[in-house]
């Protein structure tokens, strides 16, 4: 198993975090963190559950050839990462964008 691949999977986990925290802050009609953010969460755990099993460990030579799936993994979840940061980007955008509303004076 390639360690790139170890390390990622942590640092995805803290991106996805650092996210769900970002996305708390910002008033939108849409739960990124229930819609994408959590299932994605569990699946980088279910991920490091898997790495860290012993079973798992003992069998390094159909790693070599598992290697493929865990890559599709670590594209999907950089993919899904990507695209939570420019929404983050575009819903503050709109978030600053908006008119402060004001009493009409009489």
């Amino acid at each position: 198993m390639d360690r790139s691949y170890k390390e990622d999977i942590p640092k995805t986990k803290r991106a996805l975090e650092e996210l769900k925290k970002e996305f708390s802050g910002v008033a939108s009609t849409t739960d990124w963190a229930k819609l994408r953010i959590e299932p994605l969460l569990d699946h980088v755990k279910s991920l490091e559950r898997l790495l860290r099993s012993p079973k798992f460990a003992r069998e390094t030579a159909r790693l070599r050839r598992g290697v493929v799936m865990f890559h599709s993994d670590l594209v999907y979840l950089r993919e899904n990462v990507k695209a939570l940061k420019q929404i983050l980007d575009v819903e503050g955008r709109s978030r600053r964008r908006r008119p402060v509303r004001r009493a009409l004076r009489r």
